[in-house]
């Protein structure tokens, strides 16, 4: 993963702010009134109040509610609206106070630890928060929030992430920001791991909307056996991923290598992701299997669609 900017200490406070993540602050509002229909959820900047402009009230079945949920014009790209919308609903109805927070890495976290700022701020919520990433250490002290670590804190309560790509049983495939160990790791030590995504990442199948493969993290002197050894079993294309503005391979927080490894079907992934993780040289994969208890995907028309993963 990319960190852009100088700071004054690797693992010291973070003087300065990353740049394209502190625009477009995030609007009050929102509350504790949220509320799950069935798989729609209310977005914020909804009035409460069941109006919207001074007109009509907000029914429940669309109308004027669709109308009133859009958001209003901004700078904001769909995606990156649809992204907040997710991460704020995530937020509103997870969250509480005296929890452990797993903070995941990526665009959309963003949103999400904005909002959880601004609650701890109205709310006065007493939270303490993992990160998953350095970026992630990075949001939690910028937005004063409380850090800590799995040797203080070895059990979670609550984990939210973002992901690549959500299959139709909920299945992620993660790391596209090269964050997919220490991502496993918090999510697998929470009691509950809610997912946030743009209306982009919802598929059918993995690899219907994800073309850039599945992140596979290795031990640097590996990844030649590694790729052989994947490609010999499952058949695709494996390929060392590159930095842009470095020369060499794209380091991870852990001094590891990163495969991205391009499958050419779909496959029985429970089996693909255990056998992968037995190679010699492998970390781990950015294959989620059984792990999501809930996605909440922010759309295109202003709505937050939520799918749970059904409980046998």
């Amino acid at each position: 993963m990319q960190h852009p900017g100088p700071f004054s200490t690797l693992y010291g406070r973070v003087l300065a702010p990353l740049p394209g993540r502190a625009g477009g602050a995030a609007s009050g509002g929102g509350g504790n009134r949220w509320g799950v229909l069935g798989s729609h959820v209310q977005p914020p900047g909804c009035s409460q109040s069941g109006t919207c402009g001074g007109t009509g009230s907000r029914s429940a079945g669309g109308g004027n509610a669709s109308a009133c949920c859009v958001s209003p014009p901004s700078t904001m790209s769909k995606a990156e609206e649809a992204k907040k919308l997710a991460g704020r609903a995530a937020v509103e109805n997870h969250v509480k106070d005296n929890q452990v927070l797993g903070i995941g890495s990526g665009s959309t976290i963003v949103h999400a630890v904005q909002r959880i700022a601004e609650r701890v701020k109205q709310e006065n919520l007493n939270l303490v928060c993992i990160p998953t990433s350095f970026q992630a250490r990075q949001l939690i002290l910028q937005h004063g929030l409380t850090l800590s670590d799995l040797d203080r804190h070895p059990e979670i309560d609550l984990a939210i992430d973002g992901a690549d790509e959500v299959d139709a049983d909920l299945n992620l495939i993660k790391g596209g920001g090269g964050c997919l160990t220490q991502e496993k790791i918090v999510a697998g030590y929470a009691s509950r791991f809610i997912v946030i995504a743009d209306f982009r990442k919802d598929s059918k199948n993995l690899g219907d909307q994800w073309h850039k493969g599945i992140p596979i993290e290795v031990i640097p002197m590996a990844y030649v056996p590694v790729s052989r050894a994947v490609t010999q079993k499952f058949g695709g294309v494996v390929e060392l991923r590159m930095a842009i503005n470095k020369a060499g391979p794209v380091v991870t927080d852990n001094g590891n290598f990163i495969l991205d490894w391009k499958f050419d079907r779909v496959h029985k992934w429970n089996e693909v992701n255990t056998t992968i993780k037995m190679i010699p040289g492998v970390v781990d994969t950015g294959l989620f299997i059984n792990m999501a208890e809930r996605v909440y995907f922010g759309m295109q028309d202003g709505s937050v669609n939520m799918r749970e993963k059904p409980f046998c």
